[in-house]
C-alpha cells in the first residue's frame, strides 16, 4: 500500500502535467490566416488519361512472344500528367503539372497548394488537363465568388462528378 504523501506528490506532479499541456493548449497563439483573409486551396488527387493510345499486335509480334504473354492488345499502363491553371482577378495564382506516382507513372497524380487571398468578390478561374494527348485544357471553369474572411474555398478536380468543383 502507498502512503497518503506518495499518492499526495503524484496527484501534484499529474495536475502539474495537466496544466502544462493546457498552457500550450493555448499560448503561443496561433492564426491561420491575417484578418481580413481568405484561403484558397488547390487539392485534387486524379489519375490522367492514358499517354499512349492501345497498340493491336501483328501475328508475326504475337509468335515472338512466349505463350503466356501473347495479348492481342499492348495498352502501355503510364498515364498523363495533368496540367492545371488558377487564376484569380485575372492573375495567375499557379500554373502546375503534377506528373502520375507509381514505378510504372500509372498511379494517380496529386496536388495540394494553399493561397491565402484577400477577402471580398472575386474571379476564379480554374483550367484542367489530364491528357498529354489534347492540346490547351479539356476543362474550365470560371466562376464569380464572395469570400469572407476566415473561410477556405477549395478547388478539386473530378471527372466523374463534372469536371472542376469549387467547394
Amino acid at each position: 500500500m502507498r502512503s497518503p504523501l506518495a499518492i499526495a506528490g503524484q496527484i501534484l506532479l499529474y495536475a502539474a502535467f495537466a496544466g502544462f499541456i493546457g498552457v500550450l493548449s493555448s499560448y503561443p497563439r496561433y492564426d491561420n490566416l491575417q484578418p481580413g483573409q481568405a484561403l484558397l486551396k488547390l487539392s485534387f488527387s486524379h489519375a490522367g488519361q492514358l499517354a499512349h493510345e492501345c497498340h493491336v499486335r501483328t501475328a508475326e509480334e504475337l509468335a515472338k512472344l512466349p505463350p503466356n504473354m501473347r495479348a492481342p492488345m499492348d495498352c502501355p499502363r503510364e498515364r498523363s500528367a495533368v496540367t492545371v491553371e488558377l487564376a484569380l482577378d485575372g492573375e495567375i495564382l499557379a500554373r502546375r503539372s503534377a506528373l502520375p506516382s507509381g514505378i510504372s507513372r500509372d498511379g494517380a497524380s496529386t496536388l495540394y497548394q494553399r493561397f491565402p487571398v484577400s477577402a471580398g468578390k472575386h474571379t476564379l478561374s480554374a483550367k484542367f488537363n489530364d491528357s498529354v494527348r489534347v492540346a490547351g485544357f479539356g476543362y474550365a471553369r470560371e466562376q464569380e465568388v464572395e469570400l469572407r474572411p476566415g473561410q477556405v474555398l477549395v478547388v478539386d478536380f473530378n471527372p466523374e462528378k463534372g469536371g472542376i468543383l469549387i467547394q
